[in-house]
């Protein structure tokens, strides 16, 4: 990372009574693995149990109990490595992380510290004005999930639920590459879409399969790193946001008043958009890291690794400059499709055998623009990728013009139906008799002198006499065949 590049952008510095400082982020994000069992039990990780329905004797800590790895596990993790362009560590170790919690049945966590089962790697974040930021990544390391303490059901006692005690994380810690909370959102953004691509998380941030823990510091342009304060478990992108914003302004009062920071775990409160403090920051010391003695170090093969990397899917970056070589797409368009894969999946369906441009038009603008106002997702798109087709087919065979092709659409949102069949019983094919149209044209011609003539002397008017035969054609006049006879009856051509 040029530090001095970075450093002298100014959009990316924050102006305090003092003068200028940079925000310094890095994340740690907690993947919840999509896998069937636990990290190291047959225990179930559906979500939406009962309390304490999917626990094993392992997961609760029974005496003789011992781990057992979840092969899969490990697999989602290297899928995972291998898709953030990472080191694979062909051996790693499992550690005790002790510390005491009621929701933690062991006394410690099954972690890793030293030797994780990823290295680094890097993730590249496309920004709004063109810039692609490259955020790197110092590891990735399997731990398993505590329980869930329950402390508002009862007024004299906290309850303890483990169905998530033993669940498969990934832990992801970036580099502090970030220098803005709009950075911050995006590369947790990009960092889901791969992870959804992938299959290894499916990154319901509601449902907490995907929390991030975020390490703010600030300092003049050019100066060492400062203290950092940790904003602990945020649940969603916008919140990633205003804890950066909050946080960065609260150091930079402190310091400028004379303070200084304190290392510091700190929570965000959503309502308020601010953050508060929850505890002292621990060191990694302090919770006396050792290797698990009831697990063998983790060991596989390079051929297993390329395995898994042949069956890897395309991946985002991959499919937007395919979309871009191969389509045609802009960068932007680009992006857009491809920031979920099934957004991008459906394009494709759309777009095979049609024009790829105007595919892309519809399902970004008229398809995506619909979903948003509806509160839905492309999951849930009531119009198919085939009925799309069919009224692009529609429009490409001049049977509708773009205004009736837009009513149909809704027609489709809203009803369902084969669009062919639609325009047929319901007359929505357009004008395409050229008799008729000149007819119609005639009529607003001699209807309109003065206006005629100024389209004469200036032919940016003829939209005016557009507009007026779309509309009293019911918007069924073919637009080619209206330019054409307005062009010839006011001597234009």
């Amino acid at each position: 990372m040029n530090e001095a590049v970075r450093t002298k952008k100014p959009s990316k510095l924050i102006r305090g009574a003092t003068g200028d400082w940079e925000v310094v982020i890095g994340m740690e994000v907690h993947a919840q693995v999509a896998s069937n069992a636990k990290l190291f039990s047959g225990a179930s990780t559906e979500f939406g149990g009962a309390p304490n329905d999917h626990v094993s004797l392992v997961d609760a800590a029974m005496p003789g109990m011992l781990p057992v790895i979840n092969r899969e596990c490990v697999a989602q993790a290297v899928r995972t490595g291998l898709g953030l362009k990472a080191a694979i560590n062909l051996r790693s170790v499992f550690d005790r992380k002790n510390y005491f919690y009621p929701d933690l049945p062991q006394g410690y966590q099954i972690s890793q510290y030293k030797q994780p089962v990823v290295g680094e790697g890097a993730v590249e974040v496309d920004m709004p004005d063109g810039e692609t930021i490259t955020v790197g990544i110092e590891r990735l390391h399997l731990e398993q999930d505590a329980g869930k303490s329950i402390h508002d059901q009862s007024p004299t006692m906290s309850l303890v639920d483990l169905n998530r005690s033993g669940v498969a994380l990934m832990e992801i810690v970036s580099k502090p590459d970030i220098r803005s909370s709009e950075e911050a959102r995006l590369y947790l953004t990009k960092l889901r879409t791969i992870l959804r691509y992938l299959g290894t998380c499916d990154g319901d941030m509601e449902k907490g399969s995907l929390r991030a823990d975020v390490n703010v510091s600030v300092r003049r342009p050019g100066e060492p790193l400062g203290t950092r304060c940790e904003i602990k478990n945020v649940n969603s992108i916008r919140f990633v946001g205003q804890a950066v914003d909050y946080e960065a302004r609260r150091q930079i009062e402190i310091i400028e008043e004379g303070g200084t920071i304190d290392q510091e775990t700190r929570l965000l409160d959503a309502s308020k958009g601010e953050t508060r403090s929850m505890r002292s920051k621990e060191e990694a010391h302090d919770y006396r890291y050792f290797p698990d003695p009831d697990l063998l170090p983790l060991e596989f093969e390079q051929g297993w690794v390329d395995g898994l990397a042949a069956e890897l899917p395309e991946l985002p970056d991959a499919k937007k400059t395919r979309f871009i070589a191969g389509h045609g797409l802009s960068a932007y368009d680009a992006t857009v499709l491809t920031a979920e894969k099934e957004t991008a999946d459906y394009f494709e369906a759309v777009a095979r055998g049609r024009d790829a441009k105007l595919a892309a038009n519809w399902v970004i603008n008229e398809l995506a623009g619909r979903l948003n106002r509806e509160g839905k997702s492309i999951v849930d798109t009531p119009v198919s990728a085939a009925q799309l087709g069919a009224i692009l087919d529609l429009i490409g065979e001049n049977v509708i013009s773009g205004k009736i092709a837009k009513d149909l659409f809704e027609i489709v949102f809203a009803e369902g139906g084969d669009p062919r069949e639609i325009v047929e019983k319901r007359g929505m094919k357009q004008v395409t008799d050229t008799g008729a149209i000149e007819k119609v044209v005639a009529e607003i011609v001699a209807a309109n002198p003065d206006k005629a003539e100024q389209a004469r002397l200036k032919p940016a008017m003829i939209g005016w006499f557009v507009g007026q035969v779309m509309k009293a054609s019911g918007g069924k006049a073919n637009p080619q065949a209206v330019n054409a006879a307005l062009k010839a009856k006011l001597g234009m051509e």
